[in-house]
């Protein structure tokens, strides 16, 4: 991956201290530094005034901008790369009253803003997983001994998520990560999911979970008898499954210590991010922002966020 060489805020800052600057890093990456119509890309281009371009195809005018998260808002592109620096520099996010602080913009804004970031996230949260692969689901939402009496959930102990929404994780040891918010955690919804991520032949591992049942047919499918307090195999003690259940001790740290609360409709964007900083964690700084940047050309209006989930 290219480095950027960007080290701290202030480097960034140094960097790109107007929109100019800013325009011309977007024109290098995506065009590599010669103008492509988005709406014919073997069309000839003409440059106009302001930044834009016309494509002589189709009569359109367009900029470097135009089918990316950067499309569309009054955002100054400085503030978009100070935004996505904070984002992917910070170990457990960033929520969106903090960011409009920083950036001296409403938390609305702030918040569309981070939305549209997630968004781009979901390029990773799409691998595919081989070798060694631990399986396993946790469930987001409060704890129902933390309730107020009156609003406690009856018989919504252990897999029981009437008051939660599952979360379906696939970890390859040493590799990467892809997570999935479900409507239940039955056979049915968990297998298909599984089959879709997860190579054949793979080393699957997973709890006694009886929608984990039938795959052995297709992986070597070890089991961790949880029930019985069995957390590694006594008789080979690489069979286990810390590794993702490390991962939702961070995911859930991060939901509660900063996003505090979050709807079942926009949770798989949160997801997104979470394994974007898991599959990235050995990137710097400065590589971490130039992945997103190459990755910033999804287009995502606000009507899309606000009212429809986006899927994950």
């Amino acid at each position: 991956m290219l480095n950027t060489n960007i080290k701290s805020v202030l480097e960034l800052i140094q960097t790109f201290p107007n929109e100019e600057s800013c325009i011309k890093y977007l024109e290098q990456i995506f065009w590599d530094g010669e103008a492509v119509s988005p709406f014919d890309i073997d069309s000839k281009v003409y440059k106009c005034k302001n930044g834009k371009y016309r494509c002589k195809n189709t009569g359109k005018y367009f900029t470097v901008k135009t089918g990316t998260m950067f499309d569309g808002t009054k955002i100054p592109l400085q503030k978009w790369f100070l935004a996505i620096w904070l984002v992917t520099s910070h170990k457990k996010g960033i929520s969106s009253l903090q960011l409009g602080r920083d950036l001296n913009i409403s938390q609305k804004t702030a918040w569309f803003l981070l939305q549209r970031i997630r968004v781009c996230l979901s390029i990773e949260n799409d691998s595919e997983l081989d070798g060694i692969v631990e399986v396993d689901e946790t469930f987001v939402g409060g704890k129902n001994k933390n309730r107020h009496r009156d609003k406690k959930v009856a018989n919504s102990q252990g897999r029981s998520f009437k008051d939660k929404v599952p979360v379906l994780g696939m970890l390859q040891r040493s590799g990467k990560l892809t997570c999935r918010v479900v409507d239940n955690t039955q056979r049915d919804t968990i297998q298909p999911i599984v089959k879709q991520f997860v190579k054949s032949n793979s080393i699957l591992i997973s709890d006694e979970w009886k929608a984990y049942r039938g795959l052995s047919s297709i992986y070597d499918h070890k089991i961790v008898d949880h029930s019985k307090k069995e957390y590694v195999n006594l008789h080979d003690r690489s069979i286990h499954s810390n590794s993702i259940e490390g991962f939702w001790g961070i995911f859930k740290r991060g939901m509660v210590g900063i996003y505090n609360h979050t709807s079942k409709k926009h949770l798989p964007l949160y997801v997104n991010e979470f394994v974007y900083r898991y599959n990235t964690r050995k990137y710097s700084d400065g590589d971490k922002f130039y992945w997103m940047v190459v990755n910033s050309g999804i287009r995502t209006k606000y009507i899309d966020i606000k009212i429809c989930s986006v899927k994950n």
